[in-house]
């Protein structure tokens, strides 16, 4: 079965439900993704350095960052 062939035969909507489809398996599979080891201590390194800014203010900074 050559999936790759397939899905480029696919519309764009047959392509979008066939994504969902495929996330919401993977997100009910009993099999679970490990995370890297690196992963852990990415998080470690981050913890405690979050920044909590107003919804409207972050709007503007996105707003900016895309001019």
């Amino acid at each position: 079965m050559n999936v790759l062939a397939e899905i480029k035969q696919m519309s764009l909507s047959e392509k979008l439900m066939t994504m969902e489809q495929l996330w919401n398996e993977l997100q009910n599979s009993q099999e679970g993704v490990q995370s890297p080891p690196w992963h852990k201590e990415v998080l470690k390194a981050r913890e405690g350095n979050e920044k909590f800014i107003d919804w409207s203010d972050a709007k503007k900074a996105i707003r900016n960052s895309c001019k």
